[in-house]
């Protein structure tokens, strides 16, 4: 069979499940993955050839496809901001809306120094990796509950030449932090329960729940517990970010102005939803207290 002619077949039968663009591009992500081309290759050579063996592989990868299974998941591979990382059922698949949290961290970093940073939640690695790749002189540390999401980051922290400290903690269990921080950011788990009708059944099915949902009756649990640990361990004017849950964007922001963070700014990602906070830690009032109330965890 003609590639050219495996590629029709191979979005017709997609397109009931995605989109025309998405399905697009599952065909273009598994031409460079199965046959190591690029869509001008194919353009080039228009009457390219499967034998039985490559149609057997591409079978494969349009089945688990129409299965809704992630193709990050399939090849095992996934990009972020110009780097590639390995991923698996342990770790979330890295999406764009973080690849802007890493950008604003970094613009604002970037000719500040010497510098270290604690990413809690690494999942992949894909935020602390990014950051140390992209600002050279900082040190960076990364936290997560999962020793085999840890085992996943120390592998793609090897395979893009980078050092990051791991360490496994449960951050909600954590009494302190390992060490004074210029920057803490984290994506912790953020979706609520009653908003899983909105996850979409290749995320809901096979990207981990535990990084992913946070219970209705308390959506903010792991940003206040970060946000005190951080009074602790940030300087004064030392920065925090968070990406957090596009409906709970002022609920954030009021929680940290309450625990004494000073200039904080809620910001849209590209599809204009509130996606990420940051804040400047103030002089800080009371060990272990928010500003006017008793800290509640």
């Amino acid at each position: 069979m003609k590639l050219k002619d495996y590629r029709t077949s191979f979005l017709e039968k997609l397109t009931p499940l995605y989109d025309a663009v998405e399905a697009e591009s599952f065909f273009n992500i598994a031409l460079e993955r199965l046959k190591g081309w690029k869509r001008i290759d194919l353009a080039m050579n228009p009457e390219a050839v499967l034998d039985a063996g490559e149609i057997a592989q591409w079978d494969n990868v349009l089945q688990l496809l129409e299965k809704q299974k992630p193709i990050q998941y399939i090849f095992g591979k996934a990009h972020f901001y110009g780097l590639e990382f390995e991923v698996n059922e342990n770790t979330l698949i890295p999406r764009p809306e973080t690849e802007e949290l890493v950008e604003w961290i970094v613009k604002e970093s970037k000719h500040k120094g010497k510098i270290k940073i604690l990413d809690i939640g690494a999942g992949s690695g894909c935020i602390a990796i990014s950051l140390a790749k992209n600002l050279p002189d900082a040190e960076v540390f990364a936290i997560d509950v999962s020793e085999k999401a840890l085992a996943v980051a120390e592998k793609n922290a090897a395979a893009n030449d980078i050092t990051v400290n791991f360490i496994l903690q449960d951050i909600l269990e954590a009494a302190s932090l390992p060490d004074t921080f210029d920057i803490i950011v984290s994506n912790p788990p953020y979706v609520r329960e009653l908003e899983k009708a909105e996850i979409k059944a290749n995320v809901l099915e096979y990207e981990p729940h535990l990084a992913l949902f946070v219970k209705d009756s308390d959506p903010l649990l792991f940003y206040r517990k970060i946000a005190l640990l951080a009074k602790s361990n940030l300087p004064e004017n030392g920065r925090l970010y968070f990406e957090i849950n596009q409906y709970l964007g002022n609920e954030t922001a009021e929680m940290l102005e309450n625990y004494g963070f000073k200039d904080v700014e809620l910001k849209k990602d590209i599809y204009g939803n509130d996606r990420m906070v940051a804040a400047f830690l103030d002089s800080p009032p009371l060990e272990g207290c928010p500003k006017g109330g008793v800290v509640s965890l």
